[in-house]
């Protein structure tokens, strides 16, 4: 009798050992449980540790609540200004409610990527080719806007939306280059006539200030002599005033009017 006892309370521990290894469930922090009751949803969604279910009756559901990276493929399509491009970007969603994204939606991921690639290729026909290029953080704004906005009734939230590169065509990129070497050849020609017309500005009032002083003009000939003399070199630098130059202009034409004056008074 007493063996038998024994033998029932082993029976009956091992089979509660089983059905508590059937029954037990864990949920990892990062998860939340959705537990399914003959095919229904059965209360709140299970937080994190150990849970019991019902074996054959219940069936437990886990939804990872971390933050998914999910790359959007490269999408081609044809500008507002008729440029065709290829523009590829990244996903950052997470899950907020663990029911509606098990429930409301067959596969959140794959829903949410296709959703991505839609509005990717809507950005780029809605976009101009300048704005791809340097104004990405309106467009980020656009392009999680309308990622969002159907998430939202799948229990899902967009976190970020990110364009990560735009791809033009070889002869697309022939052409800006060479748009931006003539836009940077045109900058370098206006900022060397502007030079040149603040240099002229200055060596105008410096030759009116040296004409009211001719002192000055000297002192400038015996530093630029001073200057030369200090390298060491064969070159030898005279300089030859200008009122000297313009003697010796004046001076063949003074001496025939003096001559003709002098056979006249000896006539």
């Amino acid at each position: 009798m007493v063996q038998e006892l024994l033998g029932a309370a082993v029976a009956a521990g091992c089979a509660g050992l089983v059905y508590l290894a059937m029954a037990a469930r864990v949920v990892k922090q990062y998860e939340r449980g959705v537990l399914f009751r003959l095919g229904r949803v059965s209360g709140d969604a299970r937080p994190p540790g150990l849970t019991l279910i019902i074996p054959i009756v219940d069936r437990l559901q886990k939804i990872n609540m971390q933050i998914v990276t999910l790359p959007i493929p490269a999408q081609e399509g044809i500008t507002r200004d008729n440029v065709t491009v290829r523009v590829d970007a990244v996903v950052y969603f997470r899950v907020v409610d663990a029911e509606s994204a098990l429930v409301k939606v067959e596969d959140y991921k794959f829903a949410v990527s296709q959703m991505a690639q839609t509005s990717l290729r809507s950005i780029i026909g809605k976009s101009e080719l300048d704005d791809l290029l340097s104004n990405r953080e309106k467009l980020n704004e656009g392009l999680e806007l309308m990622i969002d906005s159907p998430a939202v009734g799948w229990g899902i939230q967009v976190d970020r939306v990110e364009i990560k590169d735009v791809s033009l065509p070889d002869t697309m990129k022939r052409s800006m280059a060479r748009q931006a070497e003539a836009d940077r050849e045109r900058r370098a020609r206006i900022i060397n006539a502007d030079a040149e017309l603040q240099a002229s500005k200055k060596l105008a009032e410096a030759a009116q200030q040296m004409s009211d002083q001719p002192t000055a003009l000297q002192l400038r000939l015996l530093q630029t002599v001073m200057a030369v003399a200090a390298e060491k070199n064969s070159t030898l630098v005279l300089p030859i005033p200008v009122e000297l130059l313009h003697f010796l202009e004046k001076g063949p034409q003074q001496l025939p009017a003096s001559n003709g004056d002098g056979g006249q008074r000896t006539g």
